[in-house]
């Protein structure tokens, strides 16, 4: 006897996929093969805009994709998932261009290519962490990392730079912020 609880046959994934409270894509090579309703809302665009465009589209800049698309790429290949929080851009609409918060999470379908397809769901932080000041793509790869609490060192490990140039971008973050500390920079950030 089947427990009508876990009987999941008359459940349209379509509708479940189309309707989820997270922007969802779908993807093949960093392109958008097919998103959802909240993620178009996020970023100010139809599904028709942003099926068989590039994530380029959702960065700040094309140095950013390609950074983040270097760096998560061996992350994936471990353990088949990924997740941060970065900048992102709104696309079209009344907003287009701002920068915005985003928390990013992603699997991989296969971790020996990374990139070949994977399932990616966005959470916009707006609401909770605004973008006050006019970053670099730099500034806004460093801000990320500070806010999970990495050191110099492991965020120049991350990015294949030195701690001495995540210091200078530290510092610069804090001149733009007006933070005394890193902890004070921390909190700025996160607080908007």
């Amino acid at each position: 006897m089947t427990n009508p609880n876990t009987d999941l046959s008359g459940i349209d994934y379509r509708l479940a996929f189309d309707l989820a409270p997270l922007g969802l894509v779908l993807s093949r090579q960093r392109t958008i093969v097919d998103c959802n309703q909240a993620l178009c809302e996020m970023f100010g665009a139809t599904r028709e805009q942003l099926v068989g465009q590039s994530f380029q589209v959702l960065y700040p800049s094309a140095d950013e994709y390609e950074r983040t698309g270097a760096r998560i790429a061996p992350i994936l290949g471990r353990s088949g998932t990924y997740a941060d929080d970065r900048i992102m851009k709104r696309v079209d609409g009344r907003l287009k261009g701002e920068t915005f918060w985003c928390h990013v999470t992603g699997r991989a379908l296969r971790r020996e290519a990374p990139h070949e397809a994977g399932i990616w769901s966005f959470e916009d932080l707006s609401s909770r962490r605004a973008v006050k000041a006019e970053l670099t793509g730099r500034e806004r790869e460093v801000a990320a990392f500070l806010m999970d609490g990495l050191t110099s060192k492991e965020i120049g490990k991350a990015l294949g730079i030195s701690h001495r140039t995540v210091e200078i971008y530290r510092a610069r973050l804090m001149r733009k912020y007006q933070a005394h500390s890193t902890p004070d920079l921390v909190h700025r950030l996160v607080a908007g």
